[in-house]
């Protein structure tokens, strides 16, 4: 139990040391899909010892899944768009509520997924392969610089990083659906 704490918190304190968050902040690529999925991996770490703390919490606001999923889809949502990215760059007060808000997010996934059947994990799954995609064509397709504190060469570079993570969610699909998975769910 104490292991995951300790690399969660781990986790979340180097990305707080202002040299390496300065720096993951500066690649737009490395902000947007390296920081933020480490964030909610940190949150990820520390919700079984959190769950552990104050499970009443987690029984009587999230019994079946579906209100911390549908937070979690929301926050997430949220830190895609290019404008909150920039506002994170710009005001603090923004920064600060993506290092709490994105933990807060793997924390609700950790407690949710095992709570939802496996047609709302589909569903989940095929929302976030939707919305990288239209992400990827969004920074790939405009023609302007939608984000200010990045230049358009850099969308462009997230963009294509969007659209490899979809290839890699549909190859994934793909691999599932076409092998047998009998041997997996008796196990």
């Amino acid at each position: 139990m104490k292991k995951p704490l300790i690399i969660g918190s781990s986790i979340l304190l180097i990305l707080l040391i202002p040299p390496i968050r300065v720096y993951m902040e500066s690649i737009m690529i490395i902000h947007m899909l390296v920081q933020l999925p480490l964030l909610i991996i940190a949150g990820w770490f520390l919700g079984d010892y959190m769950i552990s703390k104050i499970p009443k919490v987690f029984i009587l606001s999230n019994d079946n899944g579906v209100p911390g999923i549908i937070l979690f889809v929301a926050i997430t949502m949220f830190w895609m768009l290019p404008r909150t990215l920039d506002e994170a760059l710009t005001f603090p007060m923004y920064e600060l509520f993506k290092f709490v808000s994105l933990p807060i997010s793997g924390i609700l996934l950790v407690d949710s997924w095992g709570k939802i059947n496996d047609l709302g994990r589909i569903f989940i799954y095929l929302n976030y392969l939707s919305m990288f995609a239209l992400m990827g064509w969004l920074y790939l397709d405009s023609p302007i610089q939608i984000c200010n504190n990045y230049l358009v060469d850099q969308q462009k570079v997230l963009g294509w990083g969007f659209i490899f993570i979809t290839a890699i969610m549909v190859l994934y699909v793909v691999q599932y659906v076409f092998t047998d998975q009998s041997e997996l769910e008796e196990t």
